[in-house]
């Protein structure tokens, strides 16, 4: 099987080990950031970054999925230096994150643009999977983009690039989606009209519903599902999304989930403090700690938890690809 790229280079894809398949380490505005710098403290925000990572390490956490990609202020630079002082595995991704949109770099020009031509995203996120990430030489392994609410013009077009660097490199592809919104489907249909096979395909924050019919149908389309905001319960409460995943996993579909939190170690989109008064357990270490022991008490079997945390995510990424990484 192939070897899967991270942050510290190439890994056997046996080597990923338990993984948990939405984290971030940093989700920034990098403009703010640089624009006001007394909002930030690097040192001390890496140095934090490095704590709550040694933290799921030591429980036994092998390998994080790294979705952090445009937009969201993606920084491979300072994700390489956390990683030099944590033994741990990050993954990282390239695409482009939006819910209406594209940034006015691309606004004028590309498909449909003002200035019709080729798209920039996708000769973008080619160079990020074969070439490395901003000059490191660190290639991204999967892609990812995102609809929240509605299909918009802008949504759609990186949907479509995405769909496109995923057919020229083989790497999968995550999809933030909203389950109140059911745009997974959404996100499907277009995939799919793009000529992507779907089971190379991850829909993101499915887990924030009980919608079992929902579920299905993103399932027998042949997608993973992301149940991955474990610890952030004002969606939905722990117990219920522990419930969801014993009822799917009873219906044998247990290889086609990935656990995960969708924590990180410093969201700015709150006043500080917020997040962790908001969502106390919204955390790297909540699921070792406390959602396995829960999954076990639902009757999930070990060997199901094992395949969420480990051959799914494995699954994932070598999916329809040859040694050499080729479809």
């Amino acid at each position: 099987m192939p070897d899967i790229e991270t942050v510290r280079g190439p890994v056997p894809v046996s080597g990923l080990g338990t993984t948990l398949m939405h984290e971030h380490v940093f989700v920034l505005n990098e403009e703010i950031r640089l624009n006001y710098p007394d909002l930030w403290d690097e040192e001390a925000q890496v140095a934090n970054a490095i704590a709550k990572l040694r933290a799921a390490r030591q429980l036994g956490v092998d390998t994080i999925a790294d979705p952090t990609v445009l937009g969201l202020g993606r920084d491979i630079r300072r994700i390489a230096r956390v990683n030099e002082q944590v033994d741990l595995n990050i993954v990282v991704a390239t695409g482009l994150y939006t819910y209406g949109d594209v940034p006015l770099f691309f606004h004028y020009e590309g498909p449909g643009a003002l200035i019709e031509g080729d798209e920039r995203m996708v000769s973008m996120f080619v160079a990020d999977i074969e070439q490395g990430i901003g000059g490191t030489g660190i290639k991204a392994a999967f892609l990812k983009c995102a609809i929240e609410r509605e299909l918009t013009r802008g949504v759609k077009r990186v949907l479509c690039a995405v769909a496109e660097a995923h057919k020229r490199t083989g790497v999968p592809i995550m999809v933030h989606t909203s389950t109140r919104h059911r745009t997974g489907l959404v996100a499907q249909e277009v995939l799919r009209a793009e000529g992507v096979d779907l089971t190379r395909v991850q829909i993101a924050h499915s887990g924030d519903t009980t919608d079992l019919d929902y579920l299905r149908q993103l399932l027998d389309a042949g997608s993973f599902l992301g149940m991955d905001r474990f610890g952030l319960d004002f969606p939905l409460a722990t117990t219920d999304r522990v419930a969801t995943i014993a009822a799917l996993t009873d219906a044998g579909y247990a290889s086609q989930l990935h656990l995960a939190h969708d924590a990180s170690c410093h969201v700015d989109w709150f006043p500080p403090g917020y997040a962790e008064q908001m969502a106390p357990n919204w955390h790297h270490t909540y699921i070792p700690e406390t959602v396995v022991p829960a999954l076990r008490e639902s009757g999930v079997r070990d060997e199901d938890i094992q395949t969420m945390l480990v051959h799914a995510p494995q699954s994932f990424f070598t999916a329809g690809r040859t040694q050499s990484g080729s479809v």
